[in-house]
């Protein structure tokens, strides 16, 4: 019965050698990936103060900018996105979440090309108050954030 036992303790601890090595392959991979793959999205206001490189993929977040939605041919549409700092103009063809409208919150995903936003993917919300964390402090930061009760609230 010596070698029974001496198998499972031999077993387990390949089983934990082999997890442990899992973990540390896991971590080596996050530190080596850029920094900027662990961000969420940006703000028209900082996208206006660092321009992304070239074929860069990001998201971008802030307000549909009231006035500037143009629906064009088919399922294409362009509109701007703003912080109250900046405004950056989007271009998206496909179909928009049931709540994308003026004045709301929006995430898109895309790359700048020639000075414009060219959105693959415009991220739904989940009902007509939700909005991303990031996307509120920006505002709040920016002083034009206003709760869906209609009170204007600044930091």
């Amino acid at each position: 019965m010596s070698g029974l036992k001496n198998l499972k303790k031999r077993r387990r601890v390949q089983v934990i050698s082999i997890a442990g090595a899992c973990v540390a392959f896991v971590l080596v991979l996050l530190w080596f990936m850029p920094s900027d793959s662990f961000q969420f999205f940006r703000s028209p206001s900082e996208v206006a103060d660092a321009p992304p490189m070239p074929n860069e993929r990001f998201r971008l977040g802030g307000l549909v900018e009231t006035g500037t939605l143009v629906r064009g041919q088919g399922q294409e549409i362009s509109f701007a996105v703003t912080d109250g700092g900046a405004s950056i103009p989007v271009v998206y063809a496909g179909i928009l979440p049931d709540l994308f409208s003026e004045g709301e919150g929006v995430v898109a995903q895309g790359n700048m090309i020639n000075g414009r936003f060219e959105a693959v993917e415009i991220l739904a919300k989940h009902d007509e108050t939700y909005m991303p964390t990031e996307v509120l402090d920006a505002l709040k930061a920016q002083g034009i954030y206003v709760d869906p009760n209609g009170a204007r609230i600044t930091n």
